[in-house]
C-alpha cells in the first residue's frame, strides 16, 4: 500500500511520476469515506493523491478488511496489471485527486517501471506482516509514514488505529497496546490520537529492523 523508489525501516518509499506525461485533468474533491473506484470497477487511469489521504483495500471472503496500502499527498496509485480494479480506493479524509491518464507513447515506458516498484512495495509490506512483534510492526509503520512527510519528527496519521490493524494484522487492542508501549518507553511522544512525536528516532528504526 503506493510505487515505490528506496526502503526505509522495512517500507519502499513512494515513487512520484514526474516524468510521466499526461492530459491535465481538474482535482475532484472526495469526503472522508467517499470510494474512489471499487474492485471489479474497470482501471482505465491513475490516480495522484493532491491533498488529504486514500487508503486501499479488498473484503475477504469472512467479511474482514484487509488494507494493503495508504496513499500521501503527492502519490500515485490505481495501478493494475490487467483491465480491471483489483481492490477498493476510498478516502481517509477529505481529499483531493488528479486522475492521470498517461499517453500511448508513455504506457511501455513508463508504466513498467511503476509496477516493478509496486511489486517491491507488496513485497516489503509481507516482511513487515511476517514480524513476531507488534510494536516491531508499529515501529516500522510510523517510521515509513514520518519519512514520507519529509522526514520530520512530528508525523501526522490521517487513518484510525482501526486501519491500522488492517494494515499490519493486528488488533485494534494490539494496535493501541503498541502505541502505548512506544509512549511508556519515551520513544514516542503521542500529542493526540492523530499525531505524534519520534523522540528517539535510533531506537524506534533498531526496533523496526
Amino acid at each position: 500500500m503506493h510505487a515505490f523508489s528506496r526502503t526505509v525501516s522495512g517500507h519502499a518509499a513512494p515513487v512520484r511520476p514526474a516524468q510521466l506525461r499526461e492530459q491535465p485533468q481538474a482535482v475532484s474533491f472526495h469526503a472522508a469515506g467517499s470510494e474512489i473506484y471499487g474492485q471489479g470497477e474497470r482501471a482505465k487511469c491513475l490516480y495522484q493523491v493532491e491533498f488529504g489521504a486514500v487508503r486501499v483495500y479488498r473484503l475477504l471472503a469472512d467479511g474482514r478488511r484487509q488494507i494493503s496500502a495508504f496513499y500521501l499527498a503527492s502519490e500515485t496509485f490505481g495501478f493494475e496489471a490487467d483491465a480491471v480494479h483489483h481492490f477498493f480506493a476510498d478516502a481517509l479524509v477529505a481529499t483531493g485527486i488528479r486522475i492521470i491518464r498517461p499517453s500511448a507513447t508513455d504506457m511501455a515506458a513508463q508504466l513498467l517501471p511503476l509496477a516493478l516498484r509496486s511489486l517491491t512495495r507488496a513485497q516489503e509490506h509481507l516482511l513487515v506482516l511476517g514480524r513476531q512483534s507488534a510494536v516491531e510492526r508499529v515501529a516500522a509503520f510510523l517510521l515509513d509514514l514520518a519519512e514520507r512527510q519529509g522526514g520530520f519528527d512530528h508525523v501526522d496519521i490521517p487513518m484510525s488505529r482501526i486501519d491500522i490493524g488492517d494494515y499490519l494484522g493486528l488488533t485494534i487492542e494490539t494496535v493501541s497496546r503498541a502505541f502505548s508501549r512506544l509512549k511508556q518507553d519515551r520513544i514516542i511522544r503521542l500529542l493526540s490520537s492523530r499525531s505524534v512525536e519520534i523522540v528517539r528516532r535510533k531506537t524506534l528504526s533498531d526496533m523496526s529492523e
